[in-house]
């Protein structure tokens, strides 16, 4: 899958078209932090990896920014307890 994630700050929501479905993360950004606040997988595209791609990519992208990340969406959440190597992101 060779889609590419885009960062829409118009809708404050990082997003991923397949398909013609669109997947994403929304979000907002605070001096020095972003707030994930919900992800949202269409059904059609359930099942297949799309919520931790974006995870890892919002996730990957708030480090290259030197950001900290508020965690408000439950499936980030949960990804992070997987994923320990971002837990320095994180501001509890």
């Amino acid at each position: 899958m060779s889609e590419a994630i885009v960062d829409n700050t118009a809708q404050q929501r990082y997003e991923l078209q397949v398909d013609g479905s669109t997947a994403y993360v929304a979000y907002s950004r605070g001096p020095g932090t972003v707030t994930l606040i919900h992800t949202i997988v269409p059904d059609a595209l359930a099942g297949h990896g799309i919520g931790s791609r974006l995870a890892k990519f919002v996730l990957d992208d708030a480090r290259s920014r030197g950001e900290k990340v508020i965690v408000k969406c439950s499936f980030i959440a949960a990804y992070l307890k997987r994923h320990p190597e971002y837990a320095d992101l994180v501001l509890a």
